[in-house]
């Protein structure tokens, strides 16, 4: 073989594919690596989508050969006799072989939990850089990404300026409260975001479903004493209440809280989540905690209904501690993203003296991720070229 570090082995009967590459073991089955064929006749060459069903590849298929040139793989199955090339670096990379996730609530490895440590680190990025959509935007992204949140400065101070930031990553998501809403005291408010009070850290429309996933809030006028704008990381707070008691974090991830609102003529929204997500497999994915929309829980046992509140009034804590917060003041043309569906957000209280303007609106992660993951692609092949 050309490369002496890389070597393949085929199970009794055909069924399994054994990958050593570096000292390192991985097993792949053989309906696996049929099914993740990218041959122009399994994939289609400009989008790389499946021209093929499960169904159509039989389900008796084995490997009758297999071996290693060049930082490629060669496979035959059969009873197609078909002969397919994979890039060696792609089979590690979407290897599945791999221990088990200990316990419940661990993280992607993308993502990094914080604390207020991160205040002296936040992420920020300039408006002017961001817009010419380069390594500025990929790096600020990235951090996006791994922590949940960041802050953006130098914006235009104009009405409607927040759009320009989803531009750079996505599509502004319309809800009853419009395509973008104004955060300023109101005589009559119909949330209680639009007065002067703190708010409690909380995650925003936890009574949709889906949840909006990203919000951005973007300033525009702030005057007024107070005010300073907090991000709480859900995910750091739920693994420390699982350090302290796997019973409380369970209670939370096992069973759905119920949120609601009615805030205004002809609405009526309700969602049934846990405040806690997890994925099948342990996964820490999703945050829901808003105590001012919070409905009637009525989906825990009785005989689990005060562990449910005694783990709900801790989680709060954990929420509402100094350790846990990063704090930072808008001023305006600045403003922030946050993943709504893990980093919770709030606010100081401020005084009905002087001016203080925030527009917000909501959009989706899936083109935050989308823009990431292209200009990495791109910048991949600009470099392999």
């Amino acid at each position: 073989m050309s490369d002496p570090r890389t070597d393949v082995s085929i199970a009794p009967l055909g069924q399994v594919l054994t990958l050593t590459s570096n000292g390192l073991n991985t097993r792949f089955h053989a309906i696996w690596l049929r099914d993740n064929a990218w041959d122009d006749e399994t994939r289609a060459p400009g989008n790389g989508q499946r021209l093929v069903a499960l169904r159509d590849i039989p389900a008796d298929t084995t490997i009758s050969a297999a071996s290693v040139e060049g930082g490629r793989l060669s496979v035959t199955f059969t009873p197609e006799n078909k002969t397919v090339e994979y890039d060696i670096n792609w089979l590690i990379a979407n290897a599945y072989d791999r221990p088990a996730p200990q316990g419940r609530g661990w993280l992607n490895s993308g993502v990094e939990a914080w604390r207020s440590d991160l205040m002296s680190a936040i992420p920020v990025g300039n408006f002017e850089e961001l817009s010419k959509r380069g390594d500025a935007l990929k790096d600020w992204l990235a951090l996006v990404t791994k922590y949940g949140f960041g802050k953006f400065v130098n914006g235009p101070v104009e009405n409607g300026a927040l759009f320009k930031i989803v531009d750079l990553f996505g599509f502004v998501r319309d809800t009853n409260y419009g395509k973008l809403f104004d955060v300023r005291t109101e005589v009559n408010p119909t949330n209680l975001a639009f007065t002067g009070l703190g708010l409690q850290a909380h995650t925003d429309n936890p009574y949709r479903d889906p949840v909006p996933s990203v919000q951005v809030l973007y300033c525009l006028e702030s005057s007024a004493a107070g005010g300073e704008n907090m991000v709480v990381d859900g995910f750091a707070a739920a693994q420390r209440l699982r350090a302290e008691s796997e019973e409380y974090f369970n209670v939370l991830a096992d069973h759905c809280a119920r949120f609601e609102y009615a805030g205004e003529d002809d609405v009526c929204l309700t969602s049934r989540r846990p405040m806690i997500d997890l994925a099948p497999d342990g996964e820490l994915i999703g945050i829901r905690f808003n105590n001012r929309s919070l409905a009637a829980v009525t989906d825990v046992p009785f005989d689990k209904m005060d562990t449910y509140y005694a783990a709900y009034r801790r989680f709060g804590e954990i929420i509402d501690d100094e350790a846990m917060e990063v704090t930072f003041r808008l001023d305006p043309g600045e403003g922030f993203v946050v993943d709504n569906t893990r980093v919770l957000h709030a606010r100081k209280g401020y005084s009905g003296e002087g001016t203080r303007w925030l527009q917000g609106c909501y959009s989706d992660k899936d083109g935050l991720r989308s823009t990431y993951d292209a200009i990495v692609r791109a910048t991949r092949k600009e470099a392999a070229e």
